[in-house]
């Protein structure tokens, strides 16, 4: 799961696992100043921040010149699309910026187009006043633990899926306890394991939809299990749906934002919707029955107004920024389709690795054959295929045996490096 051995937060940001040499250096200078002063600093922040050899490599080669070809960003203002730079800037052009009027919730205009969204792109009417805005899904995430846990209370979240989470876990003093989702023609989440894994001190089940970086949707009748399965616990569901628009099928799934049958709350933002990562506008819906779902958006509440972190131009400027929606989804659609596609064929080619099903999201799967560890495998891919691919590991795949690319990568680029790694994993089996 971890950048770090066991893990370093320095490196687990929405965009990228990689930093800067100098970020390294702080790194581990950091991590010096703990381990020579440990009672100097509280325990949930006790991270190991010496880089591992993965990361000692990628810099290295950096650093001499050495060219290769990355296919882990995912960073979308950074894979050549068009931008209306005009629309985006002018959104900032509003007197109101300049008074300071502090909405908890959230300005109830930037509201209103966020329910706005939900019933125009998904048909789900979603109450303003049930919705709560943050800078970010990872502030999000925050706010929802902090309402629903005391100290060591349990989340159960899935494996394998985005490292971001036991970072702010930690943060919360939160534990986060795992449940699989497996694959047989598509990933599904193992009930047996899940319920084995509710104990008295668990308070929510998180989901996220479209599995990051599985690509897998939570489906119909897994929804409905869910549901029934936290009303008889008396548990929330936290759904993190910052990829539900980007369906590689081009199918329609359901938002959780429909969800009334037990307490849910719904995580997404402009940063992935919109690709305005910059922008830092995300947000909560809460629903569920009416007698748990309204003191939890009243406190909810009181958390935001503690903290009044999200600037006023922005969310002035949001229902211009969300707009952009229309023209950078296509996009990234059309980039994505036409990238999965080719990894699909090439893939298919090489008996020694299978590119797994996905249904949407902007990553692919590779699931392959051999001895050795993915770091190991992904440091000879980048040494001597000359190509910047992920480790499983990192996101907590069950073995040694995956990488993981983001099909956002610009198509040459993308077909470029997949056959470079492809006829890299050919010739290091025969």
């Amino acid at each position: 799961m971890c950048f770090y051995a066991p893990g370093a937060p320095i490196f687990i940001r929405e965009y990228g696992i990689t930093r800067t040499l100098g970020h390294i250096v702080r790194g581990i200078c950091v991590a010096c100043v703990i381990f020579s002063f440990p009672s100097m600093f509280s325990r949930r922040t006790n991270w190991k921040l010496s880089p591992n050899r993965y990361t000692r490599v990628l810099e290295e080669m950096r650093s001499c010149g050495a060219s290769f070809l990355d296919l882990t960003t995912s960073n979308p203002t950074q894979c050549g699309f068009r931008y209306d730079e005009k629309a985006i800037l002018g959104a900032f052009q509003n007197a109101n910026s300049l008074s300071y009027e502090p909405e908890p919730k959230g300005l109830l205009a930037a509201r209103q187009e966020v329910a706005r969204y939900y019933q125009q792109d998904h048909g789900v009417t979603v109450d303003p006043e049930a919705l709560l805005l943050t800078t970010s899904t990872s502030e999000a995430y925050s706010y929802v633990f902090r309402l629903l846990c005391n100290p060591h209370d349990e989340i159960l979240v899935p494996k394998p899926s985005y490292p971001l989470f036991e970072f702010l876990g930690d943060l919360q003093d939160v534990s986060l306890i795992p449940y699989s989702l497996e694959y047989a023609h598509g990933w599904f989440i193992d009930f047996r394991l899940l319920v084995r894994a509710i104990t008295p001190r668990t308070r929510a089940v998180l989901l996220v939809h479209p599995n990051n970086p599985t690509g897998s949707y939570v489906h119909s009748e897994e929804a409905q299990r869910l549901s029934d399965l936290c009303r008889e616990h008396n548990l929330a569901l936290i759904v993190d749906e910052v990829f539900l628009d980007y369906s590689i099928a081009n199918q329609p799934h359901r938002t959780f934002a429909a969800n009334h049958e037990c307490l849910t709350f719904t995580l997404s933002g402009l940063s992935k919707i919109a690709a305005l990562p910059q922008m830092k506008v995300a947000w909560i819906s809460t629903t569920g029955p009416k007698e748990l779902a309204r003191p939890a958006v009243d406190r909810l509440e009181v958390i935001a107004d503690t903290y009044l972190s999200l600037n006023s131009p922005t969310q002035w400027a949001f229902a211009a920024l969300f707009e952009q929606r229309g023209s950078l989804q296509p996009q990234l659609l059309d980039r994505i389709r036409k990238n999965w596609d080719c990894l699909k064929s090439l893939a298919a080619g090489c008996s020694s690795c299978k590119s797994l099903d996905a249904e949407g999201g902007w990553y692919g799967v590779l699931r392959t054959s051999g001895e050795g560890s993915d770091e190991d495998l992904a440091i000879d891919i980048l040494q001597k295929a000359h190509v910047l691919v992920q480790p499983g590991h990192f996101y907590d795949f069950p073995s040694d045996r995956y990488l993981v690319v983001s099909l956002i990568t610009p198509c040459e680029d993308f077909q470029k490096g997949v056959f470079r790694v492809i006829e890299f994993l050919k010739t290091r089996n025969l």
